[in-house]
């Protein structure tokens, strides 16, 4: 499940969020900057499981903002 992409400054910030074989939520977020053969896409998965998928991308999103506002 991908919510909207929020953009901060030049990046393109996507939370994520994946379900868990324990019935617990993932969180991950990708960071994109540039354009074509120019772009960069990080993607980082967050250890922390979350028992609703809201929280997981309220969680993503938080960390992804973060990280792009210190960049």
């Amino acid at each position: 499940m991908q919510n909207k992409s929020i953009e901060v400054g030049r990046f393109l910030v996507s939370p994520m969020t994946f379900p868990g074989s324990d019935g617990l939520f993932a969180a991950s977020v990708s960071i994109r900057s540039g354009r074509g053969m120019a772009s960069l896409d990080r993607v980082m998965r967050f250890k922390p499981s979350f028992p609703t998928p809201g929280a997981a991308l309220s969680y993503a999103a938080a960390q992804g903002i973060a990280w792009a506002e210190q960049h």
